[in-house]
């Protein structure tokens, strides 16, 4: 059985066409006796998969675990008569019957027991003792195939008082190459792979649950499930088919990591800061909205070993799982982004993004920063968005040296409504020189493919004579007011001159929109430096 990825069973299955049978075992209502059951059942089967995809389903949906009988085991009956009349069992119960229908429908059919990374199962834990589980095999088309109609019917919650019907397609003939990640048999003749694994491997390998392969996730790595942090980080990354959402919680919370997305998968960077054992799971959805059970399920689980922290790297509060630019960013109209990666290193504390924009799009930016005199207000001010035809620039001048988050919104033109967060990025400066005030106020009438090209800087030095040059299209009159008004001159598709700073606190950038009207709009605010 060598796992070709392609399929998650160790036979063809075509689900589409079970569709009536399904639906029809599931509404057979007979608990007379065994025989008169599968009697019923295989009214509408005729080869022998489908008469064990009767026999699977009508299980599935008719039999409950029994939390009761699980914990005291003397009020507990696991014959398979005793099963179908009371309804349900534990996985005992479930195998029994199992195998009693099969053999009254003349399919071969064992029971098998061993050890299981169910319920109750810690990460990394080692098994001793007796089994704990049991489950089938049926000889199907020439050969033994796999199942478990126990973990196909349902879950119990965390407290183990409360099971819940869930239906599971994955543990119906799974693969044995996927089976042997969470089952070990007694007799490892029934790993039915060409090389078996050892209890010690079976106690190594990393659980993979059902979601993880649904959701068409291939492989992780490590593929351990403790992880030593080296110099106070550990990382993991996952493979996957198609364009998956990822998000993780470390001891139940998404902080101190970095996530980014590949086409193919997400990559993590974790930096516990305290030193010990620390939970991390990882979740997973598909990005398509229309998939009928939208919300992340846990796919792996992992546990981090500290040995030291790493004190020096620390992310911002506001910082967003995935970080950077990925194909979601891409979906939604950020194309060629100059900046790839995650996180960015400024020593001068400026740097400029540029990115090539879908159609219809408005861009919303803003700068964050777990520093509290950094309001959302300045945050936005300390970014300037600069539009040339399709291609968006961001320049970003921090206020002073540490760790900020840039994060980018956006809408449709065409769309009255919010702005929607896409992603962000880290920003990271060292240089505690570093001190740029922030870009002028922009006003209501300064257009979106407007271009300040000087003065950048909205803190201008007091006393002096100031040089404008600011790229605007289709206005009449520009003026500067300070202490006095100064008009710009219309020069190749820039207008151009110098203002005085002198007696003046604050100084307005006004537009004449149409030369036969008096009014003026505000365009551009400057504050200038006090004496």
């Amino acid at each position: 059985y060598p796992w070709d990825k392609s399929s998650l069973k160790s036979m063809p299955v075509d689900l589409q066409q079970f569709k009536k049978l399904d639906a029809y075992a599931l509404k057979v209502n007979v608990k007379s006796s065994v025989e008169e059951l599968v009697k019923a059942l295989l009214k509408q089967a005729r080869t022998d998969l489908e008469k064990v995809r009767a026999i699977w389903m009508w299980i599935c949906h008719h039999i409950e675990y029994d939390v009761v009988g699980y914990h005291n085991k003397s009020q507990l009956s696991t014959k398979p008569e005793d099963v179908l009349q009371m309804g349900k069992s534990i996985c005992e119960g479930y195998a029994k019957l199992f195998e009693q229908m099969c053999s009254v429908a003349g399919i071969q059919c064992k029971k098998l027991s061993g050890h299981s990374k169910g319920y109750g199962y810690k990460t990394g834990q080692t098994f001793t003792g007796d089994s704990d589980h049991a489950w089938n095999a049926v000889y199907l088309e020439g050969r033994w195939h796999l199942l478990d109609s126990t973990w196909g019917s349902g879950s119990v919650d965390d407290s183990f008082t409360k099971f819940t019907y869930r239906y599971n397609e994955f543990y119906f003939l799974t693969h044995p190459a996927l089976f042997i990640n969470s089952h070990f048999p007694d007799n490892s003749n029934w790993q039915l792979l060409k090389t078996t694994l050892t209890l010690k491997e079976f106690e190594n390998n990393m659980l993979h649950n059902s979601n993880f392969y649904t959701l068409g996730l291939l492989a992780t790595h490590p593929e351990t499930p403790i992880i030593q942090t080296v110099n106070g980080k550990a990382s993991v990354s996952v493979d996957c088919r198609s364009s998956t959402l990822f998000m993780f919680k470390l001891k139940g919370r998404d902080e101190h990591g970095l996530m980014t997305l590949k086409k193919q998968g997400m990559n993590l960077d974790i930096y516990p800061q305290k030193t010990g054992r620390h939970k991390l799971e990882i979740f997973a959805k598909p990005s398509k909205a229309e998939a009928s059970d939208n919300i992340y399920k846990c796919v792996l689980e992992y546990i981090v070993e500290c040995q030291s922290v790493d004190k020096t790297t620390r992310f911002p509060k506001d910082l967003h799982q995935p970080v950077g630019p990925s194909w979601f960013s891409e979906r939604q109209g950020f194309l060629r982004p100059s900046h790839r990666e995650p996180v960015i290193h400024t020593n001068d504390g400026r740097c400029s993004l540029t990115f090539t924009l879908g159609k219809d799009i408005r861009v919303l930016s803003s700068l964050h920063s777990d520093d509290s005199s950094l309001t959302e207000e300045m945050g936005r001010q300390h970014i300037l968005q600069i539009h040339r035809g399709n291609q968006i620039e961001l320049k970003v001048h921090l206020p002073h040296a540490g760790n900020f988050v840039l994060k980018i919104y956006s809408k449709k033109k065409s769309d009255p409504g919010n702005y929607d967060y896409i992603f962000n990025y880290l920003i990271v400066c060292l240089n505690t020189e570093v001190k740029w005030p922030a870009f002028p106020q922009r006003y209501n009438k300064w257009m979106e493919d407007y271009e300040i090209l000087e003065p950048l800087s909205g803190l201008l030095p007091a006393n002096r004579n100031v040089q404008f040059k600011l790229k605007m299209h289709g206005i009449a009159k520009v003026l500067v007011q300070a202490e006095n008004t100064y008009p710009l001159t219309h020069n190749r598709g820039c207008w151009e001159g110098t203002c005085n700073t002198s007696g003046c606190r604050e100084v307005f950038v006004m537009v004449h929109e149409n030369a036969n009207h008096s009014f003026y709009s505000y365009v551009l605010k400057y504050q200038v430096e006090t004496q």
